[in-house]
Formats: C-alpha cells, sequence, structure tokens
C-alpha cells in the first residue's frame, strides 16, 4: 500500500470523508487523493517523495511560487515576535494601506481571517446599509459556506433560492435570487419587477468555481448600471481573482468600481488573511462605528499579515503580470494545439494566472455550458497527468492557476506531457 492510500485510509477514520475540505476527496475525480509533504517554486511533493509540477498553487494563493524565500522570511521574523495578540499592529494598517493604493475603489476595509467570511460580512454590511433583505447571486459563484450563499437555483425567474446543503433552513436562503451569469436579461427583469427591494448583487467577476467563465462586457455594464439605478450594492467577490487576473484585481480590467469588494487568497500569500472594503460610507456602518456586527480574534494575524505584505510588494515587481499572462498563454495555446492534433475535443482560456480547461468545443459562458462538457474526459486528463507528475485541480469545475515560479522550459514539459496524454485519449 502506498504512503498515500494508508494516510487516506487513516484519515477517513477521524476526519469526515478524510479531508478537511470535500474536493480534496478526489470524490468528482474518483482514486486516492495525494497528501503533499512539501512544496517549493512550481512543485509538490506527496508523502511518496513524488514530485508534480503543480498548477492548483493552493488554489490560487501560491502566485510567487511556493515557500518563496522571502516570504518565508518575512513569516519568520514575524512568528519570532509573537504569533496572535488579539489587538491592533501597525502591520495591519500598512497592509491595508497597500491593498487601498492598488484597489481604488476601497477607500475603507477590515481584515478578517477568511474567503467565506469575508462575503458573509461583505452582505451583511450591504443589508445593513440598504436596509434591504434580498440580494442576488449568480449560479455557478461560489462565495463560501455561509448559508445564505449555499443556494441552488429556483425553478424560474423570481423564485427564490433552495438550499443546496443540508443544515441550511429554506427560511435562511428565502431572500437569495440565482440568476443565470453572463443573462443580461434576466438581470434586467428582475431589477425591474423588484429592483427597490434588492440589497446588494454579488459575483465573481471571472468565475472561477465553475471552472473559469468570462462576464461578456454588457453583463459588467448592466450590473453596475442597474445596481447604481436602484440603489443595490455591488460586490466583487475577488477572493480568487483579487491580485490573480491583474495588479488591480478584474476591476481594474472590467473598468469597473463596485461598491464593496472581498479579497483573499493572494492577500495572505498562503497564510489565513480576507479582506473586504469599498466605499467609506458603506464601511462606516460596522461596528464599532455603526449597527452591523463583525469580529474575529484572528483578525489581522501578525504573521498572515506579513505573509501578505512581502507577497504584495513582490508582484508589484517591474514585469511580474506580463511574465506570469505570458506563461498562462504558452500553456493554454500548447494544450489547444496538442489536443486539435490528437482529435480530442478541447477548449481553453485565461486571464492573468488563472486558466480554464474544458472538454468541450468552446469556452462556457455560464454553469448550464460548463454541465454540458465531457466530465469523463476531464477524469481521463486529469489522472493521466496526475500519473505523469502533473497536478491539476481534482474536479472539472475548477480553474487552475500559474506561477511566477514556473518557467517556459517547465511549461512547455507541461504541454509535451499532455500531448502524450490527449494522444492516449484519441486510442
Amino acid at each position: 500500500m502506498n504512503r498515500n492510500e494508508e494516510l487516506f485510509n487513516r484519515a477517513k477514520n477521524i476526519i469526515p470523508g478524510g479531508v478537511n475540505s470535500p474536493v480534496r476527496a478526489f470524490g468528482s475525480v474518483g482514486g486516492v487523493p495525494r497528501f503533499i509533504k512539501k512544496a517549493q517554486g512550481a512543485y509538490v511533493w506527496d508523502e511518496n517523495d513524488t514530485r508534480y509540477i503543480d498548477y492548483v498553487g493552493s488554489w490560487g494563493p501560491a502566485i510567487v511560487g511556493h515557500a518563496h524565500p522571502e516570504v518565508i522570511e518575512a513569516v519568520r521574523e514575524a512568528a519570532l515576535g509573537g504569533l496572535s495578540f488579539g489587538a491592533p499592529t501597525e502591520a495591519e494598517i500598512v497592509i491595508a494601506e497597500e491593498i487601498a493604493k492598488l484597489v481604488p475603489s476601497v477607500e475603507q476595509l477590515r481584515l478578517v481571517s477568511s474567503g467565506t467570511e469575508a462575503t458573509m460580512s461583505a452582505i451583511r454590511l450591504a443589508r445593513g446599509f440598504t436596509k434591504r433583505d434580498k440580494i442576488i447571486k449568480f449560479e455557478g459563484c461560489y462565495h463560501g459556506h455561509s448559508d445564505s450563499l449555499l443556494v441552488k437555483a429556483g425553478s424560474g425567474l423570481l423564485t427564490f433560492g433552495n438550499p443546496s446543503s443540508a443544515g441550511v433552513p429554506e427560511d435562511f436562503t428565502k431572500h437569495t435570487l440565482v440568476l443565470e451569469y453572463n443573462n443580461v436579461a434576466q438581470l434586467e427583469e428582475t431589477f425591474a419587477k423588484i429592483g427597490g427591494e434588492i440589497a446588494c448583487v454579488i459575483l465573481e467577476p471571472f468565475a472561477g468555481n465553475m471552472n473559469l467563465v468570462r462576464p461578456s462586457e454588457n453583463f459588467i455594464k448592466a450590473l453596475r448600471s442597474l445596481t447604481e439605478q436602484h440603489g443595490a450594492v455591488l460586490i466583487y467577490d475577488e477572493v480568487m481573482t483579487g491580485f490573480r487576473v491583474a495588479l488591480g484585481g478584474a476591476q481594474s480590467l472590467h473598468g469597473i468600481k463596485p461598491d464593496l469588494t472581498t479579497m483573499g487568497k493572494v492577500i495572505g500569500g498562503g497564510m489565513p488573511l480576507a479582506a473586504f472594503g469599498g466605499r467609506k460610507d458603506i464601511m462606516a456602518c460596522i461596528s464599532p462605528l455603526g449597527g452591523v456586527y463583525q469580529a474575529g480574534t484572528l483578525s489581522g494575524n501578525p504573521v498572515a499579515v506579513a505573509a501578505g505584505l512581502k507577497t504584495l510588494e513582490i508582484i508589484q515587481r517591474e514585469g511580474f503580470y506580463e511574465n506570469l499572462a505570458k506563461l498562462t498563454e504558452q500553456l493554454v495555446k500548447g494544450f489547444q494545439t496538442a489536443s486539435k492534433e490528437a482529435g480530442v475535443t478541447f477548449s481553453a482560456d485565461y486571464v492573468g494566472g488563472m486558466f480554464g480547461l474544458y472538454f468541450a468545443d468552446n469556452t462556457p459562458q455560464s454553469y448550464a455550458d460548463m454541465t454540458r462538457s465531457n466530465i469523463e474526459d476531464f477524469k481521463r486528463f486529469f489522472h493521466g497527468m496526475l500519473e505523469c507528475g502533473v497536478a491539476f485541480g481534482p474536479s472539472a469545475y475548477e480553474a487552475c492557476f500559474m506561477s511566477a515560479a514556473h518557467t517556459p522550459e517547465l511549461v512547455e514539459a507541461t504541454v509535451a506531457t499532455a500531448k502524450e496524454v490527449f494522444a492516449e485519449m484519441a486510442k
């Protein structure tokens, strides 16, 4: 029995499903999850000491590569001063100022410990600010596992969503409308009928949890126009896209100034750190200034802040994003060529250091499009690449990530491996 299998069996005795986050269990692809022993640069090693070129990147945070020596040193120095205080620190101010400098829509922000906490707090804040209850989210977008967001679409327009998880009372989701991503007409109709009741609209500005799905220009323009017209708060959930698709996040690429933004992953440099922020008048509603309560013992943790600050410093160095996008483009185009030569139905897309792989004729525009892709082909591809030492996320519905630690040579090697896997799939 290999070490991964041994650990998985042991874990299942004490941890539900053997994992602390569901996708890690390999449930949607089958097989045994790899238990990671260490990571460095563009690589991870499992408990069998097998090395993989890694395109998971801790699901996005490892943008400068795993265990970057400057980040590790910043964490070490911070840890020597103490792990947690439950009191303010100067470093919290510094990272908040740095984020606000890079994301102009953020006039004030608050640090928290996870993306779920950030989005949950932003929605509560939007409701408190507008004194409205109803919220809009989009099918296929994931905003953490708080009760009002674990919602699947209702049976039609203006039918409120139903809980998509056991343990979530219907009362908790009765104010959540689930609309189709990129469907402008549906959005306009909803606002025409109940615009004055909507507290906020929250979206992934580039979806990453139904794989990478781009918003159309018309969709983004309609979102900003309709929320402004009806006094609803527009929340850009940039937990995944923030500092990942561009230095200023997705909103800088869209030319949009949302009212609130949630961030995570990259801003913690691999440590548990997230944030929500935006317009000063909205942020003034949060406790202790206003009546919307939010708190956290580990919010602004000094070690996490140190990792985040160093990461934010590195990604601002000259040529960082140009190089990252060039590597991602090389990988995506290489895969497209290899699949075409093999005669395998495949498409791909990317933005910055984030990319999507689809076993379909065209890149998806919505969750419904994504469900029509060939999931069995993805499973074959995933396991074929993994067996050859290349790791992607173990789900056809997850975006993948490039890091600055990857090199053109590593990407070329990945494409060469994909060429072999595609050829085998075509037999």
